[in-house]
């Protein structure tokens, strides 16, 4: 198969399947010297692993990343970083039952017309596994940004019905429940609506929001690879996310021009904005204002409800889906938004440093 690159200057290759012997990825373009080490590394997987609360799948892995090279004396040395992690907890027998099944809202259909075998244990490279190797990454790209001065903050803006408004935010309260939401208050209701999911048998979507803080102005490419669209198609990448929205997103269909355009104002030799409908990007360029995002997250498809379905074969029959799921995603996805984003403004940071002649100069120039 194909499609398992992402991103121009730094680039990343996930491989390994839901079930094989372990998972991970290959990084190249990460410029040398950045410190690194398997504990930074860790801080990130740790947040989206299984096992953390009864809203995850009771799965049981440690998620402990290994680096196989690229990293000298706890730095980067400019050669592709290699990370794994071994899968240990693999319980293959939980989908015998259903290996001749199409599992709704599952790629199981698709992934038969496509290849004509599948890997039935868990989902192979659909399953949300595989989001291992983006997340390991991504904390390396985080590093790199936070050098420069760039942080991203990711978050579960709603689960189901349950969504904290703007004016509610209380950002140091988002690691303090188990579904990383910026209002334990909201976190608490949110809970209650998925004890009911989990007796219903039944399971929920949500949105995440992540907030990218520090950008300079003028990042991105105007026509293929515009900012905005750039972060869109790697959060879409992401197998449980449905819809992307850049700033006031679908809002800007009911707006009119006078009120959806951004004010622009000087201070201190400073050019800022009045407001931020945009989202911090104009003609796909980073505008300097902070830029927003939002990822529709649909609900988990494996559910234990019964749910009418076809086999390998053509047949109609049924399937109730059993082995250990979450009951919703949107939790442990949080942490993967926040890396696909990463790992794009990495991307496009590093295809900037053409743009002008004079950055090549502060490179290439001796001084006198």
């Amino acid at each position: 198969m194909t499609g398992s690159i992402y991103g121009n200057s730094f680039t990343i290759t996930t491989w390994g399947e839901s079930h094989g012997a372990a998972i991970g990825v290959v990084i190249d373009g990460c410029p040398a010297g950045l410190p690194l080490t398997e504990d930074h590394i860790q801080t990130f997987l740790n947040r989206r692993k299984p096992g953390q609360s009864k809203y995850t799948t009771a799965r049981q892995e440690s998620d402990r990343a290994e680096i196989l090279s690229g990293v000298f004396e706890g730095r980067t040395t400019g050669t592709p970083i290699s990370l794994m992690v071994r899968n240990m907890d693999q319980r293959s027998r939980d989908y015998g039952q259903i290996k001749d099944c199409f599992r709704p809202g599952h790629a199981d259909y698709t992934f038969h017309e496509k290849y004509g075998f599948r890997d039935y244990r868990g989902g192979g490279r659909t399953s949300g596994r595989e989001t291992i190797g983006r997340v390991a990454a991504g904390a390396v790209a985080s590093l790199l940004l936070e050098n420069l001065g760039i942080h991203i903050t990711a978050y579960t803006k709603s689960i189901g019905s349950i969504v904290i408004p703007n004016e509610s935010y209380r950002y140091e309260e988002i690691y303090e429940n188990p579904l990383y939401m910026p209002n334990n208050a909201y976190a608490r209701d949110a809970a209650l609506y998925l004890e009911e999911c989990i007796k219903s048998q039944d399971s929920s979507g949500g949105v995440i929001e992540c907030i990218i803080e520090g950008m300079p102005a003028g990042v991105g490419e105007p026509v293929f690879r515009k900012l905005d669209a750039c972060l869109a198609q790697a959060v879409m990448s992401v197998g449980a996310v449905k819809g992307v929205e850049i700033g006031d997103g679908f809002q800007v269909s009911r707006a009119k021009g006078s009120t959806n355009n951004d004010p622009f104002y000087e201070e201190n030799g400073q050019i800022l904005k009045r407001s931020n409908h945009s989202g911090g990007t104009l003609g796909g360029l980073s505008d300097g204002g902070r830029v927003v995002l939002r990822a529709a997250v649909k609900p988990t498809p494996s559910i234990s409800a019964e749910q009418e379905t076809v086999d390998i074969h053509g047949q109609n029959t049924h399937i109730a889906i059993t082995g250990r799921h979450d009951p919703v995603i949107v939790p442990r996805a949080v942490v993967v938004v926040e890396s696909m984003a990463a790992l794009t403004v990495a991307d496009l940071l590093m295809d900037n440093m053409s743009a002008k002649i004079e950055y090549l100069q502060k490179i290439y120039l001796k001084k006198n």
